[in-house]
């Protein structure tokens, strides 16, 4: 698949998604995108320290073929040189999304199935979506999954060791499916006369310039991502998965999101609810058996804070999703220590990132923390099937903190810390492994 502007490594080979699961050969071919702002900084390390820990854990008998693949800013300098801010806003907007996210680009993710991408920020001009969002939308990847432990960076709480939870956020429905319409709009108009005189609403206190959306969550949408959180508690040992919703407010939307959970909870034999432990078991869950419970959105935020240590595997909706996920890294550290992936674990589609933004202040400075990113890789081993590494890197970085040889934004909150740039801190994580 040689196509103008990428590389195809000639010594890689592709994964493949089989029906027992991802088969993975042991030089892969991975995609990855550099990223805007920052990205300049943080891949390049991210990069030197899985290479230095595979090699480490596999003594040569594995290895990544790395293929660079543009997005973002980085797309428009490779293949657009010297087009001009005001010349790309006058590209029509479906156009302009290609001009940063190119087609051969989504069809390498596609083809290699596994990437890992840096930060990347929405496009200039109106009427483009993020290109975040695009590539969930284009590959499907459903689930945004987001792990958040402590590894010893300074956090705002007083027990952050007690946090250890995997957040399942729906990622293709729900507000973020972008169907609204601008307040005073002749389409605006038309939805609420509609919803006012066909559906008989009554609730729409303000008609006149109101703008409108609307909040699809289905079954198939929801019931995957549910599917997709039991499995990997069933696959992590983990012994808890709790649905997070506004079903009190939103009964057929998010209350549906918690029925089907909990509907299809019920054909897991390792499956016990919450009140079955009440009801049946006198309070004492069953050995071997996960709990599948639920909770309010507000509550579990406030339940997150003051007793982490009862949560551990999350399914919640897209909105409420992105909310926790980051207030929940912000407990350990902030997004600087925060891996992301959104995956597809039908056909094996999973894309890595950074959780925190291009930061285009900092470019090029070497300044910035790679924890986020280098983070995510160890997600991105995890998947592949490559423990050894995985856990190497996650020892690396974890003493490297503990060092306290570390970048600003860890250096400026830790006393008697050594402050040290970004490569600098890849060399103290590739110390540790």
């Amino acid at each position: 698949m040689t196509k103008q502007g990428l590389v195809v490594p000639k010594d890689g080979q592709p994964i493949h998604m089989t029906a027992k699961g991802l088969e993975v050969p042991d030089r892969p071919i991975i995609p990855y995108i550099r990223g805007d702002g920052t990205g300049v900084d943080i891949t390049p390390v991210m990069v030197k320290v899985v290479d230095a820990a595979i090699e480490k854990a596999y003594k040569g008998r594995k290895s990544i073929a790395w293929m660079k693949v543009y997005a973002g800013d980085e797309a428009i300098q490779e293949y657009h040189p010297g087009m001009s801010e005001d010349a790309i806003k006058a590209v029509p907007p479906e156009e302009r999304q290609k001009l940063y996210l190119p087609d051969e680009t989504a069809e390498a993710i596609k083809t290699y199935l596994v990437a890992i991408k840096g930060p990347l920020t929405t496009p200039v001009g109106g009427g483009i979506r993020s290109l975040n969002v695009s590539l969930r939308q284009i590959l499907d990847l459903y689930a945004c999954v987001r792990p958040v432990k402590h590894i010893g960076t300074p956090a705002p709480v007083r027990e952050p060791e007690k946090v250890d939870m995997v957040f399942f956020r729906e990622n293709t429905e729900d507000v973020y499916a972008g169907i609204e319409w601008k307040a005073g709009s002749p389409d605006a108009d038309k939805v609420i006369a509609w919803l006012r005189t066909e559906m008989k609403v009554k609730s729409i206190r303000f008609p006149t310039m109101c703008g409108i959306g609307v909040k699809p969550i289905s079954q198939e949408g929801s019931v995957r991502l549910v599917k997709a959180a039991i499995d990997y508690a069933i696959r992590d040992g983990r012994k808890k998965v709790t649905l997070v919703h506004k079903g009190n407010i939103m009964k057929f939307t998010e209350g549906a999101f918690r029925d089907w959970g909990y509907e299809l909870g019920k054909t897991y034999p390792q499956i016990v609810t919450e009140e079955e432990v009440t009801t049946v078991h006198g309070g004492k869950v069953p050995a071997g058996k996960i709990v599948l419970n639920d909770r309010i959105a507000d509550q579990f935020f406030q339940q997150m804070l003051l007793r982490p240590d009862e949560y551990s595997v999350v399914a919640t909706t897209n909105l409420n999703g992105d909310y926790m996920t980051d207030a929940a890294a912000a407990q350990v550290g902030g997004l600087g220590v925060a891996p992301g992936a959104n995956i597809n674990y039908s056909s094996g589609h999973a894309v890595f990132e950074a959780t925190h933004g291009t930061a285009p202040k900092y470019a090029g400075q070497d300044k910035v923390n790679p924890g986020s990113l280098i983070l995510s890789a160890v997600e991105m081993l995890k998947y592949l099937g490559w423990r050894e590494a995985a856990d190497s890197v996650l020892q690396g970085i974890t003493k490297a903190v503990a060092s306290k040889r570390v970048t600003y934004d860890l250096e400026r909150m830790m006393d008697g810390a050594t402050l040290v740039s970004c490569s600098q801190f890849g060399t103290e994580i590739v110390k540790y492994l």
